[in-house]
């Protein structure tokens, strides 16, 4: 924190009892790989599970890797706090029904294909430019678009997902997508970094990542690994 002109060299650790409540409007937990179970108010709460630079088990660490994680953790709590201000007072807007995207794709019979298998819809229009997809269960309003000879680069769009709801759900997902021939880029797995899923990971015919995923419950997540290693949810060859 020094480092960035931060003096935290009053500051103490304290127990929730002695922290005056009154008035806080939203709480931000830092316990490592849990949830607190402590609650300071009864205001609004926010968890974000930061790994802890000071773990005893690090203790090997010399002092240059030791200070790292510390920074690390510093960057990692500052972004996130940016976010949060960011979001402070943000003005009215407007009152969306849907949600639209569209994007280029190099071959437009196999995309339409890709997409109606995942969208679970057919399409409901289409040109020999684009083809329209049309969900009201999803909300969305996708097309697909020719690429007009354009070089089309995958580092800004990430990825598009759909939640299907339920572990089950995802690996049927993943043989269904065996079956249908896509390719399968990561096997269904339940991952506990970041937030804890059960995922799938597909590739569309134009290189697009594609992510089928379900979030955990409850029992799930107490069933978490103490080393957070991936579980594979098919067998693997």
């Amino acid at each position: 924190m020094a480092e960035l002109g931060v003096d935290i060299g009053e500051q103490r650790a304290k127990s929730v009892a002695d922290i005056e409540a009154e008035g806080a409007t939203l709480v931000i937990t830092l316990c490592a790989d849990e949830v607190c179970p402590a609650a300071l108010s009864s205001a609004p709460r926010l968890h974000w599970p930061l790994f802890d630079p000071a773990d005893p088990a690090l203790a090997a660490l010399d002092e240059a890797a030791r200070l790292e994680r510390f920074r690390s953790v510093r960057d990692q709590l500052r972004a996130r706090i940016e976010v949060l201000a960011a979001l402070r007072e943000v003005p009215e807007g407007p009152d969306p029904k849907e949600f639209h995207a569209s994007i280029r794709v190099p071959d437009l019979p196999a995309a339409a294909r890709f997409y109606t298998w995942l969208l679970g819809v057919a399409p409901k229009e289409w040109t020999h430019r684009y083809v329209t997809f049309v969900s009201e269960a999803l909300r969305t309003n996708f097309v697909i678009l020719v690429d007009d000879g354009k070089t089309l680069n995958h580092d800004t769009l990430y990825h598009l997902g759909i939640d299907v709801g339920s572990k089950d759900a995802v690996i049927a997902a993943h043989r269904r997508a065996a079956a249908a021939g896509w390719e399968i880029r990561k096997p269904a797995r339940t991952t506990w970094h970041g937030t804890p899923l059960h995922e799938l990971w597909l590739e569309d015919p134009g290189g697009n990542l594609i992510e089928i995923y379900a979030r955990l419950d409850a029992a799930e997540l107490a069933e978490m690994p103490a080393d957070k290693q991936a579980i594979f949810l098919v067998p693997q060859d």
